[in-house]
């Protein structure tokens, strides 16, 4: 029986539950619609959410296809879940890389661990990038001497790559017959837990392995989250649901307009070299690509200076509420309050465009 009809008969767990633990969820559900079957809705239903929000999340990975490492990864998995039942092989406790290139299905047995983190240092440190072409099976970082010569300074299996690329960890700054990748700032962000994780075991600050590895493996915390956890002086949430969703929604426009590699920093600059059609760096702009940045430059508008350079910071580029209250020049504490009023404004924004901008194609 193959694994559609496993979800028509309702039958035995489907076969994305079975892909490892660092798979992202929007990966997740991504294959459940195209590799299982399984409609938006019926999606929806299972995960507590919005059509919409599934919708969002199919459609963001469709777009990212246009990201080889990504497309690879991403047909891998598909066609490990259309070989049949059987369950995928789990994640060994041994690094990512692999000392043989025999291996069918490098990603299926990836495991990011100390690999993909050392990866992250050395991209997050100068100008160092990762190089791979479609006959490489290794990937390469390099990073430029004194004399503007290329240095190369780790060499990486294919596996690690795709897999950065897939948790949005690394992004594609040049593509053609070799492609160069950068670190994102979901990447930096996952590399500041880390190190603040280790530190933090190594002072015995109460952390035991097991959070240790909750803060490896899962997804980015983002400050939005972090003060979602917090209540007011009633008890209720200090960022309420929508919100949350609100916020997750521009990060997801953000990535999907390729914008998480742009060196502009406030929103005025940000809807300038939008209305001009001049984002510095490659302007690789499928349809996908070329809306979601409408969408972010009408969300800026709104928001104006002040309310749209806090959600550029904290909601896309995944920056600290202190840190964004010290590089606005803002009194402490006032920040999340700020933030709050900004997200009021946003999810006021998304409610007014509504949904016709959601379909797919």
């Amino acid at each position: 029986m193959s694994a559609r009809d496993c979800v028509a008969d309702g039958g035995d767990l489907l076969q994305v539950d079975r892909l490892p633990d660092w798979i992202p969820a929007g990966v997740r559900l991504y294959l459940s619609h195209t590799a299982e079957g399984r409609s938006l809705r019926a999606l929806a239903r299972d995960h507590g959410c919005h059509a919409s929000t599934v919708m969002r999340q199919v459609r963001r990975f469709e777009n990212r296809r246009d990201d080889p490492l990504v497309d690879d990864a991403l047909r891998k998995l598909d066609r490990a879940l259309r070989d049949g039942t059987s369950p995928l092989p789990e994640p060994e406790p041994a690094p990512m890389m692999s000392s043989s290139p025999k291996r069918s299905e490098p990603l299926m047995d990836a495991v990011l661990d100390d690999e993909s983190l050392r990866c992250l240092s050395h991209l997050a440190s100068g100008d160092a990038i990762l190089i791979v072409a479609p006959d490489m099976p290794r990937a390469v970082i390099t990073r430029d001497d004194a004399q503007g010569v290329a240095q190369r300074i780790a060499v990486i299996d294919r596996a690690v790559a795709e897999a950065m690329a897939l948790k949005e960890w690394i992004t594609c700054r040049r593509q053609g017959r070799v492609l160069s990748y950068v670190i994102s700032a979901t990447g930096r962000a996952e590399l500041r837990n880390a190190r603040g994780a280790a530190e933090n075991a190594a002072r015995g600050d109460g952390q035991d392995e097991s959070t240790f590895r909750r803060i490896r493996y899962g997804a980015t915390e983002s400050p939005v989250n972090v003060l979602a956890r917090r209540r007011d002086k009633t008890g209720a949430p200090f960022l309420g649901p929508e919100l949350v969703q609100a916020a997750e929604r521009l990060r997801e426009d953000f990535v999907m307009a390729q914008l998480d590699t742009v060196a502009l920093v406030t929103a005025q600059e940000f809807i300038l070299a939008l209305e001009c059609k001049a984002i510095p760096g490659p302007n690789i702009a499928p349809p996908g690509t070329r809306a979601a940045r409408q969408r972010i430059l009408e969300v800026l508008r709104d928001l104006g200076p002040g309310l749209g350079d806090m959600v550029l910071r904290c909601c896309c580029r995944l920056e600290g509420v202190e840190s964004a209250e010290t590089a606005l020049g803002w009194s402490a504490r006032s920040g999340k309050i700020v933030l709050r009023i900004a997200l009021q404004r946003l999810s006021r924004h998304h409610r007014k465009m509504g949904e016709s901008h959601l379909m797919i194609g």
